[in-house]
């Protein structure tokens, strides 16, 4: 079957996570990705070696394109650069602000020359504003922007376990260009989008920022929520960690009758409302604990599926690798199959088959 994207060419001067995440989502959808490769190829090739000998992060983002090695100082390079722009439907990059001006193809010329071309630049800070000439990686941005200070337990500030500035950034510039895609089959011209790291990161910290603006800045308290109560982590019996979310006053009730198996408790003028829950968080804590602590993992979870509970096990990353819930796919690389988690679209009647990872400098 056709998918959504097929025809549609798409040049990427990209490197590391951000860019990438954006492209191989285009790629997935039928799109042919041309990734230009310095000689010496994306950094991210070298991250690590878990996957089948080579980078994770690579065999994760690059399925599906095709690499052609450049250097864009050369000037046979940069007219074959051109030459490729000149055919494309979108060009995604995130080099360091500016760099791509100043070989050349400034978006602003390239949407001159070419007026259905869609432009995705990725940088760190923008164009603009004071730290615009920053270099900008993922932890730089958690840091800068605040989200290792709400990250982590009370003692000190911590990384998200993931790179979410970059795939945050992936995602909204993956969103951006299928918006500028629908404008162009309505208008028939391309358009100019930037995007900032820091400004992804930051719209995502809305809720924090305005409590903080409020008064009531955000501590680091860990696996619970910072403004419900009760949703955090309790221990079981026979050790196993189990997280629940009450998000309702009705579903607190629940949760007293039949799981508590203290029905009072729901109408207790201490807990009967989050506000008064949040207000005496360790009184509720401790109680909901101690009814943890008196049954094993399986009755808990019983009790609290019967009381309609929303719940998880806390799991590590042995626990995802087996886990019954996860989908997979198989991808080829230069170094044999490797097993990764399927993209989360499921579109009915259009299965997708995924391309293969490049080596440097060859096609999918």
């Amino acid at each position: 079957m056709t998918l959504p994207l097929s025809g549609l060419k798409v040049v990427a001067v990209e490197q590391a996570v951000a860019a990438p995440f954006c492209t191989a989502r285009l790629a997935d959808a039928g799109a042919e990705v041309i990734k230009i490769e310095r000689p010496e190829g994306d950094f991210a090739r070298g991250y690590d070696d878990a996957a089948a000998g080579q980078s994770s992060y690579f065999v994760w983002l690059n399925r599906g394109k095709s690499s052609r090695v450049m250097d864009l100082r050369e000037p046979d390079d940069r007219a074959a650069l051109e030459a490729l722009i000149a055919e494309a439907d979108v060009l995604v990059q995130n080099l360091k602000a500016g760099a791509l001006a100043r070989l050349g193809f400034a978006p602003e010329r390239l949407r001159a020359d070419y007026p259905r071309l869609i432009t995705c630049s990725i940088s760190g800070y923008g164009e603009d504003g004071p730290l615009a000439d920053r270099k900008a990686y993922d932890l730089l941005i958690q840091a800068e922007s605040g989200l290792c200070s709400i990250t982590g337990g009370p003692s000190e500030p911590a990384r998200v376990g993931i790179s979410i500035v970059d795939i945050a950034t992936g995602a909204t510039a993956h969103a951006a260009i299928l918006e500028a895609l629908i404008q162009r089959g309505i208008t028939g011209q391309g358009a100019q989008v930037d995007i900032s790291m820091f400004d992804v990161i930051a719209e995502w910290l809305t809720v924090p920022l305005l409590n903080h603006e409020a008064g009531r800045t955000p501590k680091r308290i860990g696996m619970a929520h910072p403004s419900i109560s009760p949703y955090g982590v309790f221990e079981t019996s026979d050790g196993k960690q189990i997280l629940i979310s009450i998000q309702s006053d009705r579903e607190w009730r629940n949760l007293a009758r039949d799981f508590l198996q203290q029905p009072e408790l729901g109408t207790d003028p201490r807990f009967s409302t989050n506000v008064q829950r949040v207000a005496n968080r360790g009184d509720t804590d401790t109680r909901v604990a101690t009814a943890f602590a008196g049954m094993t993992a399986d009755l808990a979870v019983s009790r609290l599926l019967k009381a309609d509970i929303a719940l998880a096990m806390v799991n590590d990353m042995a626990g995802l690798s087996t886990h019954p819930h996860l989908r997979r796919i198989t991808v080829e690389t230069p170094s044999g199959l490797v097993s990764l988690p399927a993209p989360a679209p499921r579109v009915a009647g259009t299965p997708r088959a995924y391309g293969s990872v490049p080596a440097l400098g060859t096609g999918t």
